[in-house]
């Protein structure tokens, strides 16, 4: 499960390793649930066939799914993972899921307690060849009854890591292991295009020798 990660928020890197032209507001570069960061989607008007349209776009939203029936913001504290087992069935994820909203959480890195010493220390994770994380997540958006205004929100796909040479040294001795979808780069336009029925095939475990630990202790 991740609960912290860093943002990609620089415009060329975007652009070099995601596609999108669109330049991110000002935004925090370290990110916990409730924070807003940048996810990319397919773009609203991709299937209309026009050239002009790319096919991917940038968008900010909250860390943390918000269905559209919640209240109020709140619930985006528990809704920043989703298992990909359960996804299509769970009340906060599962129109989400439904409806194909996929996309994409570019990060620089992402941060998980390592216990191994019998105390939980923060980790910060990142990809051995230098590139972004794309991770594969699902969005949506939610109208503030007090002002109309509409968030747009996301939460993080994650699969079991029991199994997994690295990822499984993290969390609690007893706790299931679990990590995030981190995707391909050749997947991300698949990722985003795929139905729900035909897309199971990208949640899968990102390979252990391509992820490294680049700092410990207090973040």
């Amino acid at each position: 499960m991740c609960s912290h990660y860093d943002p990609l928020l620089d415009a060329k890197n975007l652009r070099q390793h995601f596609g999108v032209d669109d330049i991110p507001p000002s935004l925090k570069s370290s990110l916990w649930p409730t924070y807003v960061g940048p996810f990319v989607r397919k773009h609203a008007n991709a299937d209309v066939g026009d050239e002009a349209v790319p096919f991917k776009e940038l968008m900010v939203g909250s860390f943390g799914l918000i269905p559209h029936w919640s209240k109020d913001t709140s619930i985006a504290k528990r809704t920043y993972n989703a298992r990909s087992e359960t996804v299509h069935e769970k009340p906060s994820f599962r129109d989400s899921w439904r409806l194909n909203r996929h996309c994409i959480i570019p990060a620089e890195a992402i941060f998980e307690p390592d216990w191994r010493t019998g105390k939980a220390v923060p980790t910060r994770i990142v990809r051995t060849d230098g590139k972004p994380m794309g991770i594969a997540g699902i969005w949506t958006g939610w109208k503030n009854p007090a002002n109309g205004e509409i968030l747009r929100s996301f939460s993080m796909l994650t699969v079991n890591a029991d199994d997994h040479e690295f990822m499984r040294n993290y969390h609690k001795p007893d706790d299931e292991k679990r990590m995030v979808v981190i995707l391909h780069e050749d997947e991300y336009d698949g990722w985003l295009a795929a139905p729900a029925d035909d897309c199971r095939q990208y949640l899968k475990q990102f390979p252990a020798d391509l992820i490294a630990v680049s700092q410990t202790g207090p973040q």
